[in-house]
C-alpha cells in the first residue's frame, strides 16, 4: 500500500513584520500550544535586539539564522553489513529547520534569565558567528568534513 502523500500547509506571516520566516520560528518556538505566548517571547527577543545593536531587528534575525543554518550534515547509511556517516548538502526547508532548532536549543539552555533575553542574545552571538547554534553547526559540517570519504555513497 502505498504511503500517505504530506501535503504542505500554507503557513500565515507573522502580525507584526508580516514575515514568514518570523511566522515559522514562532511556530518551532511554541510550546503545549501557546502561540501567543511563544510570540510574546519572540517579539520581545526582537525588540531587544533592536535596542542593543541599533540595528534592523529583522534583519539582524535573518542573518543569524543564515549564519546558524548547515551547508552539509551527514546522513548514517548502511551498506554491506556496515554504516557509513555519508556526508550531504542539506536542502533549503531543513537548512531553515535546523538553524532554527539549534537557536531555540541553544537559548533554552541558558538558565536565569527570561528566555526574551536568552532569545535575543542568542540572536546576536549567530548575527556575530558566535554561540552556541555557531558551534553545533561547526560541529556538523566538521563532521561532514572528516567522513568526505564516504562521499561516494550518496544517492
Amino acid at each position: 500500500m502505498r504511503k500517505k502523500r504530506n501535503y504542505k500547509r500554507d503557513i500565515l506571516p507573522d502580525i507584526r513584520y508580516e514575515n514568514l520566516a518570523i511566522a515559522r520560528f514562532i511556530n518551532y518556538l511554541m510550546q503545549d500550544g501557546k502561540k501567543s505566548t511563544a510570540q510574546k517571547v519572540v517579539y520581545d527577543a526582537l525588540d531587544e535586539v533592536a535596542k542593543t545593536t541599533g540595528k534592523d531587528a529583522l534583519e539582524v534575525f535573518e542573518k543569524a539564522l543564515e549564519n546558524a543554518s548547515p551547508v552539509f550534515e551527514v546522513v548514517s547509511k548502511r551498506v554491506g553489513g556496515a554504516n557509513y556517516q555519508v556526508p550531504r548538502e542539506v536542502r533549503a526547508g531543513r537548512k531553515f529547520f535546523l538553524g532554527c532548532k539549534w537557536m531555540i536549543e541553544a537559548a533554552r539552555s541558558v538558565k536565569g534569565k527570561p528566555m526574551s533575553k536568552r532569545l535575543a542574545a542568542e540572536f546576536i552571538a549567530a548575527f556575530n558567528n558566535d554561540g552556541a547554534a555557531i558551534k553545533k553547526k561547526l560541529n556538523v559540517h566538521k563532521m561532514a568534513e572528516a567522513n568526505r570519504a564516504f562521499a561516494h555513497f550518496a544517492r
